[in-house]
């Protein structure tokens, strides 16, 4: 660094890409000099590196220049990282500096590790084109590298995830791409729009661009999880209502209700009450009425289950639904294809991200297990309408 050579403004390798650069509207950003000249002998005529130095705004003022980026989306940019930790924290950096590059910014990182030099000596140019060619977007980069770093097959995974994805989502400044990725967000997370779109609208994005050397503004609360659904919302009278009928129509539900899991049961009292069901023995035909309702209240595990089983058991059901096993049947069923829907949606999630040619097996297995949870959901649609499935 001199006060004429200040390696923050260089790009080695510009001299021979300016006017590729300009032409193909394409800048291939590496990092090093060897990775350039690896490039350039494959025919990737417009890869430049920086010097010894992270890419910052004085190399995007150059770029600009060369893309002319102004303020519309005409070029494209992409950075070539190695696949190891230090090279994705490098892409994660670029998405910071993307906010303020109005240019279409893309990323290609080798699997194996490899920079471009290592992979042209040991796969030819075809690899090293097919590197470039296989670049994603910044933000789903981003996204996803925070989506890898999570168990995401739990659901403590997912909303882990979650809190910290929304954040990054919200920092996108595109109005009209910022849904976009929060629907993409809640397709990788296998969760409902709604409850990411929520999540994301808690991390607004910053109105005001701070300077790269400014410290970075004091940090909000993380996003919440998506909150526990009212105890007078659409969902929980469903899950209350057939509650209702697992205690006081043990000998009509007996059928349906073993299929049940926990998950199917959205808020926490009403699971609470339906693992106690499950711990009594199940809704029985041949149980009495009071001995069934006993046995439930000692499964209980404290007073304010106990209270809410009490309350369940002499709550009146509909008056045609005493005398007809069609409306709680149908409950059930409802109930059962509502938990179908949550699982679809945790299989489409890992669908998404499962790369179909690398990892073929789990593909195929994770699309038959949708096509099942699909037609086991429309049989149960047909039995809520009061059908046989």
């Amino acid at each position: 660094e001199t006060p004429i050579y200040k390696k923050s403004q260089v790009l080695y390798g510009l001299d021979m890409a300016r006017k590729e650069i300009s032409k193909q509207q394409q800048a291939v950003i590496v990092e090093g000099y060897t990775d350039v000249m690896a490039c350039h002998l494959a025919g990737i005529t417009t890869a430049v590196a920086t010097c010894g130095t992270a890419f910052g705004s004085e190399h995007i003022k150059v770029l600009r220049r060369l893309l002319m980026d102004d303020e519309q989306m005409r070029g494209e940019v992409v950075f070539t990282f190695d696949g190891d930790a230090a090279g994705q924290k490098a892409a994660l950096r670029a998405f910071d500096e993307d906010q303020r590059f109005v240019t279409n910014t893309f990323v290609a990182v080798e699997p194996s590790g490899m920079d471009p030099c290592d992979l042209r000596l040991a796969k030819g140019d075809e690899a090293v084109v097919a590197l470039v060619d296989r670049r994603v977007p910044l933000f789903q980069f981003a996204i996803k590298s925070i989506l890898a770093a999570h168990d995401l097959d739990r659901a403590e995974g997912r909303i882990a995830a979650l809190r910290e994805a929304a954040p990054v989502v919200a920092k996108i400044k595109d109005a009209a791409l910022r849904p976009e990725y929060t629907r993409l967000l809640a397709g990788w997370l296998g969760l409902d729009v709604a409850a990411v779109s929520a999540a994301v609208g808690q991390r607004p994005a910053p109105t005001q661009r701070p300077s790269f050397n400014q410290a970075p503004a004091a940090e909000s609360k993380p996003a919440p999880a998506p909150a526990v659904p009212a105890a007078d919302g659409p969902a929980f009278t469903i899950e209350r209502e057939a509650l209702k009928c697992a205690l006081q129509l043990p000998a009509v539900v007996e059928e349906w209700y073993s299929a049940l899991e926990p998950s199917a049961f959205t808020h926490p009292r009403a699971r609470e009450v339906h693992t106690a069901i499950v711990l009594a023995g199940l809704p029985a035909a041949q149980v009495d009425g009071l001995l069934w309702i006993d046995a439930v209240l000692e499964a209980a595990p404290d007073d304010e289950v106990r209270r809410m089983i009490r309350e369940l058991s002499v709550d009146p059901l509909p008056s045609d639904a005493v005398h007809s096993d069609r409306y709680a049947t149908s409950l059930i069923a409802r109930l059962l294809e509502l938990d179908a829907g949550r699982r679809i949606l945790e299989v489409r999630g890992r669908l998404q991200r499962t790369e179909s040619e690398e990892q073929g097996e789990l593909h195929q297995q994770l699309f038959a297990e949708l096509l099942e949870l699909e037609t086991y959901r429309r049989s149960l649609q047909a039995a809520a309408l009061g059908e046989r499935p």
